[in-house]
């Protein structure tokens, strides 16, 4: 009972973040990697994946399908999260400490996903 309730709060997050994405896409362009294509496409395309990664794993029948879902969200995303990283060094922008505080914690999303893929 407890991990289904973690479950459907991974759920909310990425639901929530996927939202955020399609209302507030500035902020996610400023972040892509400059040799992607088409940054806004992206941008949307990654928010309609957190959105439906998300509510698979509000059923414990798509759960493990929507930990992958989200595990192999977060890799793809991370070098936006290193090129936040590199953009604010180079303007010594004090969000430099709080990227770096994010790439790590990556690690831990994703290792918080993968508990929903075990039975």
């Amino acid at each position: 009972m407890k991990k289904h309730r973690y479950a459907i709060l991974m759920a909310c997050i990425y639901i929530s973040a996927g939202i955020n994405h399609l209302v507030n896409p500035k902020f996610y362009l400023q972040i892509m990697p400059s040799y992607l294509p088409i940054h806004l496409q992206l941008v949307y395309l990654s928010g309609l994946a957190e959105i439906i990664a998300g509510a698979l794993l509000l059923s414990k029948q798509t759960r493990k399908i929507g930990a992958w879902c989200i595990i192999v969200l977060l890799i793809a995303v991370f070098p936006a999260n290193i090129q936040m990283s590199i953009d604010q060094y180079n303007v010594n922008g004090w969000l430099f400490y709080l990227s770096l505080i994010r790439l790590p914690f990556q690690f831990l999303l994703i290792y918080w996903a993968w508990i929903f893929t075990r039975n």
